[in-house]
């Protein structure tokens, strides 16, 4: 068994303006900062085994003050992993909402069915992403048998998780509270999932409001 405190990077301004990032290289900005500084805090007592995060910026400028406030994790380093990048959403990186709607209409009304095997041009499905993301995971957890590692990726890629662990379709809209730089804590033993713990941000109490894309609000708006 090893368990796996994952946490979605900080806030950037893309989050903010609800742009669909993807593998777009955008950096935090000052809240998202901010939150990573109190990741840091938080998690500065705690026995950890390593830091494992994904290669974009995002994700390593919340990783780095987990690193620097905890011995352990400072001395090993924090470890990159491509394969924890959250979903290409190719033709509809860097666009809002009404931009997609717009410019690509087609595109979005097949977006909001929230098909498993849908992929926007230049993209990835929601199941090869998923493919991606637990075969990432579940390796990682064999070779960190019964430590405790944190994870630092994105919003989708714990959208995939929280599927898994529940046993919820890949099709539909998301479920699940992802918040920015929340603490998800679960446990991987083989192909058994268990969270332990959820969308935990006590430590962001008094910052500004998250801004949210609710994917089941967005269904509700089509069918009305």
């Amino acid at each position: 068994m090893t368990e796996l405190v994952l946490i979605r990077h900080g806030e950037t301004d893309w989050n903010r303006e609800l742009r669909f990032q993807g593998q777009v290289d955008v950096p935090l900005n000052a809240v998202g900062l901010e939150q990573a500084r109190r990741l840091g805090e938080r998690l500065a007592g705690e026995m950890l085994d390593g830091l494992v995060c994904s290669d974009l910026t995002r994700a390593r400028q919340t990783a780095g003050p987990i690193g620097e406030r905890n011995p352990q994790v400072s001395t090993a380093g924090i470890e990159l992993d491509a394969a924890l990048r959250e979903q290409n959403f190719g033709v509809l990186e860097g666009l809002r909402v009404p931009d997609i709607q717009a410019k690509q209409p087609e595109v979005w009304a097949q977006w909001l069915e929230f098909q498993a095997d849908f992929a926007p041009s230049g993209g990835e499905s929601t199941r090869q992403f998923h493919g991606r993301v637990m075969a990432a995971l579940r390796g990682l957890a064999k070779a960190r048998l019964r430590q405790t590692v944190v994870v630092v990726t994105h919003g989708g890629v714990l959208d995939m998780v929280y599927r898994t662990a529940r046993g919820l379709p890949l099709s539909g809209p998301r479920q699940s509270d992802i918040p920015n730089a929340g603490l998800n804590r679960v446990r991987i033993s083989g192909e058994l999932i268990e969270i332990i713990s959820w969308a935990d941000t006590q430590h962001l109490a008094d910052l500004p409001a998250q801004p949210r894309y609710d994917q089941r609000a967005l269904v509700k708006q089509k069918l009305t």
